[in-house]
């Protein structure tokens, strides 16, 4: 590339990253406080988005919008994961999709509702929507799953502002049908739509009525249960509040607290329970009741001890044990994915480095955890799949596959960078975690040579200077600059930071919507921007990723698709994939405040404090079997480490920028 093509293209992208950060005033969306966002409805008109809510037995993708009129819209995919439907695959749940307006239900003094003006919405783990519907009565919908049960709710309120007494008619909407029964695994199904008032209502001033609509699926063997509208908000809500206050960010920067905060409960919402137990799923519509490899074993596990989530702890458990029911005596890979509610499974293209991406998470989470019976369980299936990585290791030293994550949407060789580098830290994990279990120093010191031996080979195959940057081509061939490069950072790898890091933010990569899949190419998956972004603060760029932190946190918490990390586009059209969210919270514990754990009690703290912040915190962290909190402080040129359990004080020390400490609980 010629230097003046060169300069052309920084010119551009920072004209990008120029237009990008003067649009942070003009967003659709603003923060309220953390867990909220507020839409003040204006002129910009039409606008639609979507939004995915979960509880244990449902999970609803809301489509909802403001039109030109400035009328409500919405439509509603709901999807009941126990409801198994055949063929009994991956995508095999049962869904419907329901365009049911209220308003049409509704007459006013004895007529139709013929306007709506919506002034406000906001998304605080439900929807809630306020209208005026002329100028003496407000309407407001609240939109939510129930936690527990497989029935998704509207709770609607109509109120009197006027002066004058009105008259209110709903009409009873009960619909009801039942479906195929050769379509269901368990038969037919019933499903309803009905409302949960009905009838005439006198409202004086300033008196309001509230009513619903409830939509629920069932087995034939099942029985149809009342729903109390109102103890099921309370329920979301108080579960919503419950992961708020747990593992709390707080920084100057309130977009990012807010951003942390909106991540944890789309990573912690889209758990179902299924027949196969507690089972995490990415949801987008088509993912439930079914794991990955990369999604539930490599992507969450580690951070649910953090947040202290119970179901989420036990869900990441499930996973792995799901996973270990395939190991065998000859080392044929372990399926990529289990479906179907852990009935079936689903190995469409191969090894993925599947293998690598379950002793990494494997690893990880039970370190983090410090739960020695959970360890245990978890230690034959850390170390069958380090064995068959052994066992696929090329005489180039690098660990072969059949593809990788992207399951050959995009080209990956015979050995790919991602698949090496996990089984490197995976082997370093397992080597912290087998002291804590007392194994054998003979194997933990054969994982150690393995660990030193595939890093080697990692710089000596991978290495690459790439259209002028040293960093990494990411399997054998390459020559396109490709997204995974930023593997090596996230796992402690450092040798080529500069010119990897220099890469990943280039103008061949980045893209408004984080970085691109590999340069040239319009695609994108939230992931790899995730990783680049956590990488690129664990090796000390902080300043760089703090401001492309902050680009991408403000596009996808206030811009025009809110309020959660996508899976990717065009693929997908930005689905609000769960795991996508819990790499986003990662970005902050093993990025930003540089928590790398080593023991059931212990971790390596590497904080990354920018420099024109003076503080930042975790509050209330649930790991490694204690609660604590941890603050950093600028203190002239140094900064300071405190941590504490309840009023007790377990480590308080100032240090030099960019020094690590070990902390012992």
């Amino acid at each position: 590339m010629n230097k003046g093509r060169i300069f052309t293209l920084v010119l551009l992208h920072s004209f990008v990253i120029s237009a990008q950060t003067t649009n942070l005033g003009l967003n659709r969306w603003q923060t309220e406080c953390v867990g909220n966002i507020v839409w003040n409805i204006g002129i910009n008109l039409p606008h639609e988005d979507n939004i995915e809510m979960s509880g244990l037995k449902i999970s609803a993708i809301v489509d909802y919008g403001v039109n030109k009129d400035s009328s409500f819209s919405v439509k509603r995919k709901i999807v009941w994961p126990t409801l198994r439907t055949i063929p009994n695959d991956t995508r095999g749940s049962f869904s419907r999709t329901f365009n049911v307006n209220i308003l049409d239900w509704i007459k006013i003094d004895g007529k139709p509702i013929v306007s709506e003006n919506v002034r406000q919405i906001n998304l605080y783990g439900v929807i809630t929507v306020k209208s005026k519907l002329n100028s003496m009565i407000e309407f407001t919908r609240t939109m939510y799953p129930s936690t527990k049960l497989p029935v998704y709710c509207e709770l609607y309120q109509l109120r009197n502002t006027g002066d004058k007494r009105i008259s209110v008619e709903i009409a009873s909407l009960i619909a009801q049908y039942k479906t195929e029964p050769a379509k269901g695994v368990d038969g037919s199904y019933t499903v309803e739509t009905k409302t949960t008032k009905s009838g005439f209502f006198s409202l004086e001033k300033g008196e309001s009525i509230p009513f619903g609509l409830i939509f629920k699926a069932y087995k034939q063997s099942e029985k149809s249960s009342g729903v109390n509208l109102e103890n099921e908000l309370m329920e979301r809500e108080n579960l919503v509040s419950s992961w708020l206050q747990n593992l709390v960010l707080e920084t100057p920067d309130q977009t990012l607290n807010n951003a942390f905060g909106f991540a944890k409960i789309r990573a912690s919402e889209s758990i179902f329970d299924t027949k196969g137990g507690l089972i995490h799923s990415p949801g987008g519509e088509q993912y439930y009741a079914g794991i990955w490899a990369n999604d539930q074993a490599e992507y969450i596990p580690p951070f649910f001890p953090f947040l202290g989530y119970e179901i989420g702890n036990l869900s990441a458990l499930n996973t792995y044990m799901l996973f270990a029911k395939y190991m065998n005596k000859d080392y044929k890979p372990i399926p990529s994915s289990i479906v179907a509610e852990g009935e079936s499974y689903w190995n469409g293209v191969g090894d993925r480095g599947d293998q690598a991406m379950i002793a990494y998470g494997a690893c990880r989470y039970a370190l983090a955890l410090g739960d020695m019976p959970t360890a245990e369980k978890l230690w034959p299936l850390i170390e069958w799949c380090l064995e068959y990585l052994k066992r696929n290791v090329t005489e180039k030293g690098v660990v072969k596959s059949d593809a990788d994550e992207l399951e050959h949407r995009f080209p990956a060789g015979d050995a790919n960078l991602c698949t090496s580098s996990l089984y490197y830290d995976a082997l370093n994990s397992a080597v912290y975690l087998g002291k804590e279990l007392n194994k054998p120093i003979r194997q933990l010191n054969e994982y150690q040579s393995r660990a030193k031996a595939i890093r080697a080979a990692i710089e000596n195959h991978f290495g690459a200077k790439m259209v002028g940057y040293d960093t990494y081509r990411y399997y054998e061939g390459n020559t396109v600059l490709r997204s995974w490069i930023c593997m090596p950072l996230t796992v402690g790898i450092y040798d080529r930071k500069q010119g990897t890091i220099a890469a990943l933010f280039s103008p061949q990569l980045w893209t408004n919507d984080g970085i691109a899949t590999q340069a040239g190419d319009k695609t994108f998956w939230d992931r790899s921007t995730l990783f680049a972004l956590r990488g690129a603060f664990a090796a000390g760029e902080k300043e760089k990723a703090l401001r492309f932190l902050e680009l991408y946190s403000n596009r996808r918490l206030l811009g025009e698709h809110v309020p959660y990390a996508v899976e990717a586009y065009p693929e997908g059209n930005q689905r609000h994939l769960s795991t996508e969210s819990a790499l986003y919270c990662r970005i902050y514990t093993e990025g930003l405040f540089g928590i790398r754990p080593i023991g059931f009690k212990s971790f390596i703290l590497s904080p990354q404090l920018p420099k024109s912040w003076n503080y930042m915190s975790l509050k209330n962290i649930h790991a490694f079997s204690m609660n604590f909190d941890i603050d950093i402080k600028r203190v002239k040129n140094k900064i300071e480490i405190l941590i504490q359990t309840g009023s007790k004080t377990v480590f308080s020390k100032i240090f030099q920028e960019g020094e690590s400490v070990t902390i012992k609980l």
